[in-house]
């Protein structure tokens, strides 16, 4: 085996490995609680997986990825570096992911398409021999989740009026009744007048109370309330500068005046 090939076949190899370990994990609620959806390909259309418009939080590995809020990447997107993101309310995400998919290592992208950086962890630990330098915060807000809402159905009875429908068979009864009615009280041809009104008067009255006859039926109602949130904060979202360039990253709690960063910028702990 020639080394040309050797080296292409570690190259193919090293890709493949690397495309393996990137994988993303989506939540259906803030801080990685909830229905959770894992992919490691890119995904046009969340619609198909049953998770569009559902992700609240989101965990990155191996590899950066994009994620826009329609499907086929389009509309508002966001570059994710690997890490945790408790909360996409950050970068105005929330419940509204389409479609996402990993960015490679060559890619060159700008700052302004980073999200926030995810919430200090494991992948911000400082380097071998990495230097540090101390970045001053320049701004801290607090991110409290979104109040929930919860739902349920419950059967309940509906009486509805049928007040346009006239009552054929009190009619017919309201006529016999009004008629025997009239004609004793009647005598001669006046008695056959007056039954033939107490007929005419006694189909109107069991025709009206048709009218305002009632009916009853259950059907299933769907009911919802909301919850609040506790009143903690789930994360920090802090801004912080660094030879000239302005940095966001998610907190677990709130910092000082400084934040500890490498050469690039990018925090460590």
């Amino acid at each position: 085996m020639s080394t040309v090939f050797k080296i292409l076949l570690a190259t193919v190899g090293l890709a493949i490995a690397s495309q393996a370990t990137a994988q993303v994990t989506f939540y259906n609620h803030a801080g990685f609680q909830g229905r959770s959806f894992s992919t490691e390909r890119g995904i046009l259309n969340f619609e198909r997986h049953g998770f569009n418009d559902r992700a609240s939080s989101v965990e990155v590995s191996g590899e950066r990825w994009e994620v826009c809020e329609d499907a086929k990447f389009k509309g508002r997107c966001a570059v994710l570096r690997p890490g945790r993101y408790a909360s996409l309310a950050a970068m105005g995400l929330n419940n509204r992911v389409s479609s996402a998919r990993i960015i490679g290592r060559d890619v060159n992208i700008i700052q302004s398409r980073y999200a926030p950086a995810p919430v200090l962890g494991h992948n911000y630990n400082r380097r071998h021999d990495e230097q540090l330098f101390e970045a001053k915060v320049t701004s801290v807000r607090a991110v409290i989740g979104v109040a929930e809402q919860r739902c349920w159905v419950e059967r309940e009875q509906v009486v509805t009026q049928e007040r346009d429908r006239a009552n054929v068979p009190g009619a017919i009864v309201g006529a016999v009744v009004g008629g025997v009615l009239g004609h004793q009280i009647g005598s001669g041809r006046g008695q056959d007048i007056a039954t033939v009104g107490g007929a005419v008067a006694g189909a109107a009255v069991g025709a009206r109370a048709g009218r305002d006859g009632q009916q009853a039926y259950t059907q299933d109602v769907r009911r919802c309330e909301t919850v609040p949130t506790s009143g903690r904060p789930d994360y920090w979202d802090v801004t912080y500068e660094f030879r000239g360039d302005e940095h966001r990253v998610q907190m677990t709690a709130p910092p000082g005046r400084t934040v500890t960063v490498n050469g690039q910028g990018e925090p460590r702990v």
